[in-house]
């Protein structure tokens, strides 16, 4: 069988641009404003425990996650820093002083730190502040907790759309909706096997069924479920439950997303993965041409250097 027909591949929109992950290399592709596209390409070094891990049902996806965090983090502040060097005027780059383009490793392992901290923060207040709203208001409605549950995981879809549909509406995160609907685009393309041009890769939808956006509205649907298995007394009972069972949660969650891409080729089970995609409506924006061609430019560079062995992290420029 080929490569072409059993890779799988994953990625991520960043900041004008679009981050791949190979099997031996993160490559994160930006336009920059002077047209041209800047790579920043991160080996991925052998990990022999981690890969061993994350061969275990649910335990994986706990590992993948917090891994995809770092990594992710890394590379969307490369692409921070590009847009801001392009935003800063000749006199400001005059009055500093010239930084180092090699990441060292302090850097590399701040960032990734970061990253992981504001997934831990960001889910747990995701977590926890539906069901303190939920307990305020419905607390003592009534005494059935699968209610309670479903209140509680209405409330979240609520504040994710809103806080989804706001944020968008902002240019530079439309930007970045646009660059995850051409990641999206590229991915599908590459799996349909198409050729990967710019016109061929429009064709494709820029809604899959393996994004993390899918994984987000499943927490929230998974999450319902097995807090029905659990009881609570008070708000605090509640709230640590909470906590203690979002690993649970997570890891759920990321076998049921397998599951669905596993079948979305089924007629009647494919509809298993549609809330994902619905959620990806507002997760993605159509992109435009020049979006793809860097989408594909990632992809391809990454496709490249998968079949090499990179020794460090790489800046390297294409006009």
């Amino acid at each position: 069988m080929s490569d072409k027909s059993t890779a799988v591949y994953g990625g991520q929109a960043v900041i004008e641009g679009v981050m791949f992950a190979g099997k031996h290399v993160h490559v994160t592709a930006v336009r920059r404003k002077d047209q041209q596209i800047t790579f920043l390409e991160v080996p991925r070094k052998p990990q022999p425990f981690l890969a061993a891990v994350k061969k275990i049902p649910f335990i994986r996806g706990i590992i993948g996650i917090v891994e995809s965090a770092a990594k992710g983090s890394q590379h969307l502040t490369y692409s921070a820093e590009a847009y801001a060097e392009d935003e800063t005027t000749p006199e400001e780059v005059a009055a500093k002083p010239k930084q180092k383009e090699r990441w060292n490793l302090t850097m590399i392992l701040g960032v990734a730190l970061v990253g992981i901290l504001s997934f831990v923060v960001g889910k747990l207040i995701f977590t926890l502040v539906p069901a303190f709203v939920e307990g305020l208001i419905f607390g003592q409605a009534f005494e059935n907790k699968i209610m309670h549950n479903l209140l509680e995981g209405a409330i979240k879809i609520v504040f994710l759309l809103c806080y989804l549909y706001f944020i968008s509406q902002t240019p530079l995160i439309k930007r970045l909706f646009q660059y995850h609907g051409a990641e999206h685009k590229v991915i599908s393309a590459f799996e349909a096997g198409s050729e990967l041009t710019v016109a061929e890769v429009q064709k494709h939808s820029r809604l899959h069924y393996r994004c993390g956006s899918s994984f987000i509205i499943f927490t929230v649907l998974v999450g319902v479920i097995i807090y029905s298995f659990f009881t609570w007394d008070n708000m605090v009972e509640r709230i640590i439950q909470r906590i203690v069972l979002l690993p649970v949660v997570l890891g759920v969650s990321f076998e049921v997303l397998k599951w669905t891409n596993a079948l979305r080729d089924i007629p009647v089970l494919k509809w298993l993965g549609v809330p994902g995609l619905w959620l990806q409506l507002l997760t993605t924006k159509e992109p435009n041409d020049d979006q793809v061609a860097v989408s594909i430019a990632s992809f391809n560079r990454m496709r490249e250097l998968d079949q090499q062995i990179i020794p460090s992290v790489v800046l390297s420029k294409q006009a």
